[in-house]
């Protein structure tokens, strides 16, 4: 006795084991080694990241996950470099103030008392 009837088909599965690694979630886990295989073959592809992994059968963004983690592990932080300066005596340099009030008037200085002065002086 079939319980669905006699035109239902039977549908068999099976379960295939790859070998590959896979995380809880079942994705696959790449060997460093292939990792590398991988990276390699896009450098010299040619082609752009999307249409690379879509060749190779890998996720887009996991391309390129590996493509971001290779270029920070490869990036290199410049040397911090210090040079001497010496400033003779004879190149005084005297500091210059300026204040520029609501109206637009500009008024620079070398001295904070002269330049006080004419920001609070009456203009006409």
């Amino acid at each position: 006795m079939v319980p669905y009837g006699d035109d239902v088909e039977l549908i068999k599965t099976e379960v295939v084991d790859d070998k590959q690694k896979r995380d809880t979630r079942g994705r696959r886990i790449a060997a460093a080694e292939r990792r590398a295989e991988l990276l390699a073959a896009y450098d010299g592809s040619g082609l752009t990241q999307s249409a690379f992994a879509r060749r190779e059968g890998i996720n887009f963004h996991t391309l390129v996950g590996w493509l971001g983690r290779r270029r920070r592990e490869n990036a290199t932080t410049p040397a911090v470099r210090f040079r001497e300066v010496c400033l003779t005596p004879s190149a005084k340099i005297e500091p210059t103030l300026e204040v520029t009030l609501p109206g637009g008037l500009t008024v620079r200085g070398t001295s904070a008392a002269a330049v006080a002065e004419l920001v609070r002086a009456p203009r006409a």
